[in-house]
């Protein structure tokens, strides 16, 4: 039986978005278990740093930069990751977040939102999540095998105020795993998974400014959110690793075209 601290001994990951917040924690989570990862992300030195975490204690990663809204890139960034690990067992398509400028405020009505805005919000987490499953899903189908697991949101669920172009992107995500999980069983491989996570409300770059005041304190939208997580706080990043590790591991082997909520119970509560 595998040790059940290197359930991943041997696989190669490629996590997109692995540069921030949340996703950085995934690939490190994903190295500590045993698993090359290639630490994707548009910054290149966020992705450097994160690799240089992960080879601190031990495990095997590298950084490689990419747009992945542009197939070309994804491809030049695949191309990287087989010559430097052989292949792709597992993807997790993190890279993606909101902007201001694609949202409603008190300056800024729906009827106002630059085009340019919602089509950067879209493309980044919507066109940004199907790519990568177009190329390095290629490499899975080619073998046989492999796992995705993309990320959906909250806003999936219930569209939240003030940020159409994430909401109905997110949207789109959900329903995107649930068609390449039937896509891929039905015409490549009964072997090859595809799941999302949900995550509920956690504190990013992207959703600082929109839950957090400037000293700290959560915000009125931060506030109405917190009353309304019946476990009354924010998520930690390391809140997503068991969730993630049971859908990317043989533990869910027989789990595909799922969305999980990770978000301390926000989408099971009505507010009364």
């Amino acid at each position: 039986m595998k040790d059940q601290n290197k359930r991943f001994e041997g696989k190669v990951s490629v996590v997109t978005g692995a540069g921030g917040v949340l996703c950085s924690i995934i690939a490190e989570a994903l190295a500590a278990e045993g698993s090359s990862v290639a630490v994707l992300d548009i910054q290149e030195d966020a992705a450097e740093k994160v690799v240089s975490s992960i080879r601190q204690t031990g495990g095997k990663a590298i950084a490689v930069k990419v747009d992945v809204t542009s197939r070309a890139c994804v491809e030049s960034a695949c191309k990287k990751v087989v010559e430097a690990f052989g292949t792709v067992d597992i993807l997790v398509n993190g890279a993606g977040g909101n902007v201001q400028r694609a949202s409603t405020s008190e300056s800024q009505s729906f009827f106002d939102i630059p085009q340019d805005a919602l089509e950067f919000v879209v493309n980044m987490n919507l066109i940004g999540t199907i790519v990568p499953c177009q190329v390095f899903g290629k490499v899975m189908a080619e073998k046989g095998e492999g796992v995705i697991l993309n990320f959906s949101s909250m806003n999936a669920f219930r569209p939240l105020t003030k940020i159409p172009g994430y909401s109905a992107a997110k949207a789109g995500v959900s329903n995107f795993t649930q068609w390449l999980a039937v896509h891929m069983a039905q015409n490549y491989s009964k072997k090859i998974r595809v799941n999302a996570v949900a995550p509920g409300f956690f504190i990013t770059k992207q959703t600082r400014y929109l839950l957090v005041n400037e000293d700290g304190t959560p915000s009125s939208r931060g506030k109405a959110v917190l009353e309304h997580t019946p476990m009354g706080r924010f998520g930690e990043p390391r809140d997503l690793i068991g969730t993630v590790s049971y859908l990317l591991s043989d533990d869910s082997a027989f789990v595909t075209g799922v969305v999980i909520p990770v978000d301390g119970g926000f989408s099971a509560y009505s507010g009364v």
